[in-house]
């Protein structure tokens, strides 16, 4: 009788051991930072304004921004190109002829590294 007793008590003790062992390691990976991409020599020359050799807050916020700029200029001349009908919006066949185009240029590209390697 005594073993029972005895079970009842250590049994949800270890289980609680052992889960309050795991549980901090759970939360410490979903609030680990996640591994940022390794800044290019051309982008730490361009925007590094202080010489430092890193890009702090605002140096980092100029480069984001001119990221930005630089995708709504993308997205207006895709625009500009392949919207046929002119509402502002690329419809499935507008879309499909974006595609086959950029299919092309793909290819295009590749050949022009083959023959580059010859």
């Amino acid at each position: 009788m005594k073993f029972k007793s005895l079970r009842l008590f250590i049994v949800p003790g270890l289980l609680t051991l052992g889960l309050a062992l795991v549980t901090p390691n759970v939360f410490a990976q979903d609030i680990a930072p996640k591994p940022t991409k390794a800044l290019s020599k051309a982008n730490l020359i361009k925007y590094d304004a202080n010489g430092d050799h890193q890009l702090d807050e605002v140096e980092t916020a100029k480069m984001k921004a001119d990221i930005h700029e630089k995708r709504v200029v993308q997205q207006a001349e895709k625009l500009a190109k392949y919207d046929a009908n002119h509402d502002s919006k690329l419809s499935k066949d507008e879309t499909a002829v974006m595609k086959a185009d950029q299919e092309i240029a793909k290819q295009e590209k590749i050949a022009a590294k083959a023959a580059d390697r010859n």
